[in-house]
């Protein structure tokens, strides 16, 4: 049975597939064509994909987008309405505002905040299920996938190796990571770093034993900017235009689908790490990872033996 490796440079990151099975090295060129489509399809920083046209259409007109388009929007959209929640797809224009992890990077000024945040209120996003088409009621709307799309990608490769015949695979979306099957390594389990948030990317704080799951990490160490002493980082929250405010410096979610994981790992955030802990409890198809600021780690119950440290998490 043949294996294939495919390292492939997109959407601003490094993505590795891996699959045992007939035709791997088939699955995997056809795995980088869907996700040239999707970039193409998906980006919110191309001014000629389908969100751009319908930032361009933003208060003049419903425009009709791809059906996996307009089904992650519709997902998306329901999480961004959930009670308290910390994920917002109509996020986009405060994101282009600040440009952390861009060129141009900058605090803007607090009047400049104050008028984008009466642009990000997803209810504003009105979708018709028969026609397919998406409707920005307002001007200067716009829609930012970035925080669940690769969740997204990830999943429907994965379905799509499996459709043809992988009996083992491996999609790496730049760290979001979905395994199936049994490891190349020899063992039944796969076995996944978790970064250290206060060193150079690499280096893992946790290594976790998965099978069959995903594992997405969220932290505030991704994109950073510093001015004037202090520095800020690119998961805001949209209620206040600033930054997120809390003791978590990184939260990873081990799910199932690595789109649950994208959604949790940005609804989840704002929250203090002993809440995030108590609510993933709870979701018994879930698990979670916390390291705080002050370099203090905790886990969800049913992690505790699929856990290693490795070092012990620290502050620099």
């Amino acid at each position: 049975m043949a294996e294939c490796t495919k390292i492939i440079y997109l959407m601003g990151t490094k993505i590795s597939l891996y699959i045992k099975g007939e035709d791997a090295e088939k699955l995997a060129e056809e795995a980088e064509d869907m996700l040239i489509h999707y970039e193409d399809v998906f980006s919110a920083n191309s001014d000629t994909s389908q969100l751009a046209i319908l930032k361009k259409s933003a208060g003049v007109s419903p425009q009709k987008v791809d059906g996996e388009l307009y089904e992650l929007i519709k997902t998306g959209k329901k999480h961004s309405l959930c009670k308290d929640s910390f994920l917002n797809i109509a996020i986009g224009p405060l994101i282009k505002l600040w440009k952390i992890g861009f060129t141009g990077a900058h605090v803007p000024e607090k009047e400049s905040i104050e008028k984008v945040l009466e642009l990000l209120k997803p209810e504003n996003i009105h979708l018709d299920d028969e026609r397919k088409t998406v409707y920005l009621i307002k001007k200067g709307m716009e829609i930012d996938l970035g925080a669940i799309a690769k969740g997204y990608f990830a999943d429907k490769v994965m379905e799509f190796f499996k459709k043809h015949g992988a009996v083992s695979a491996m999609v790496d979306m730049g760290g979001n990571v979905l395994v199936f099957g049994d490891s190349p390594s020899g063992s039944g389990s796969w076995t996944v770093g978790i970064q250290n948030p206060f060193l150079p990317r690499g280096n893992a704080a946790v290594l976790v034993k998965i099978r069959d799951q995903s594992v997405v990490t969220s932290g505030i160490y991704e994109r950073r900017l510093e001015k004037e002493g202090c520095k800020y980082h690119h998961i805001f929250d949209s209620k206040t235009g600033y930054p997120m405010e809390s003791n978590v410096a990184s939260l990873t979610i081990i799910a199932d689908r690595s789109l649950d994981c994208d959604i949790y790992t940005t609804k989840l955030f704002g929250l203090d790490a002993a809440s995030i802990i108590h609510q993933v409890d709870e979701m018994k198809e879930m698990g979670a990872v916390v390291i705080t600021i002050d370099g203090k780690l905790a886990c969800t119950a049913n992690l505790k033996e699929k856990i290693t440290l490795y070092p012990q998490p620290r502050t620099s």
